[in-house]
């Protein structure tokens, strides 16, 4: 995956500390470094890389205007008149540098960041593969949970031609001879409680969940969240792990995959709005690929996104057998 593509970029004032003025242009993001190019000049003014960022922190400049600063290093960068507005911005940054320490950290101090396509592929697919087992899994004990369900269905259906032929003993004649004696033994004989069979959704694994920015409908104000990929659908709650909204299965319209770090949910109404959401996430280039098994006639790649799907795909790759094909 090119490690230049751009997430998300915002206008936005630069203070050169050289020249002790503000400079208008374009703060860029990228899943590595952090990018600020000059309008008038084009000339790239600050870039460096997400890792050796120490604080990010929202300030107000001159006690009046509110600003973002990064500390990188020993160095300190001013960020103001930012689009569509600070917070935003803020939140999106301080995912994508959480997540880099967090995968640094992970790969131990003094590793590469840095990885070759093939070596980037090999792990998504590795990942995905995995994913694919713990599916496999939890679909054989939902197969169980349903196998139960179906004998207690039959035992209570056995139960009540029990109670069927009972009643009609009860209902016969008062003359009939064996109306007494025929069924005694039945009707003495209580018949066994069915055990209440186990609820799907409360034993339901869960495939995936990963931190996201999330952005409903129009809102500008994209906020931090979690999205949690499940077998009958996805979950999508804010910073405290409160429900905003499910989306079961047939109830995705559509998916659209806007860069390998981006994507919108969408379920369609008539006569109301339709409920959207849009999702960013470091880490949704490993949600991809299980959406794409879920729901494969509902999403979508757009044009940022195509080399990325085209990439994952790829005969070129030297991965043995797909296990997209699979």
């Amino acid at each position: 995956m090119n490690e230049d593509i751009r997430i998300h970029s915002w206008p936005c004032s630069y203070y050169l500390d050289t020249s002790k003025q503000w400079i208008p242009g374009k703060l860029s993001l990228t899943p590595t470094s952090i990018k600020f190019t000059a309008d008038k000049t084009g000339e790239l003014l600050v870039d460096f890389h997400l890792s050796g960022i120490s604080e990010i922190k929202k300030e107000s400049s001159h006690l009046i205007f509110s600003s973002l600063t990064i500390l990188e290093k020993s160095t300190k960068h001013w960020f103001s008149s930012l689009h569509p507005n600070r917070n935003v911005v803020f939140n999106i940054l301080e995912h994508f540098w959480r997540e880099q320490l967090v995968s640094s950290q992970e790969a131990g101090a003094g590793a590469a960041l840095e990885s070759s396509k093939g070596k980037e592929l090999t792990g998504m697919l590795e990942g995905s593969q995995k994913r694919l087992e713990d599916t496999a899994k939890v679909l054989h004990s939902q197969g169980e949970q349903f196998d139960n369900i179906m004998r207690g269905l039959h035992k209570i259906e056995g139960d009540m031609d029990v109670a069927d032929r009972l009643l009609t003993e009860l209902e016969s004649p008062s003359w009939w001879p064996f109306s007494t004696k025929l069924w005694k033994t039945p009707l003495e004989a209580k018949p066994k409680e069915t055990p209440a069979a186990p609820d799907a959704k409360s034993q339901e694994g869960i495939l995936l969940r990963i931190p996201v920015i999330i952005t409903h409908r129009t809102d500008s104000n994209a906020k931090p969240g979690k999205l949690t990929v499940l077998p009958s659908g996805l979950e999508i709650k804010d910073c405290n792990s409160q429900l905003l909204h499910r989306f079961e299965s047939r109830d995705v319209d559509d998916i659209r995959v806007h860069t390998p770090y981006e994507i919108s949910i969408r379920q369609r109404f008539i006569g109301k709005p339709d409920t959207s959401y849009r999702l960013l996430a470091a880490r949704m280039p490993e949600v991809i690929p299980i959406l794409e098994m879920q729901f494969s006639r509902k999403i979508q790649f757009l044009e940022d996104a195509l080399g990325f799907a085209g990439a994952r795909k790829s005969p070129q790759a030297d991965l043995g057998t797909s296990i997209w094909q699979a």
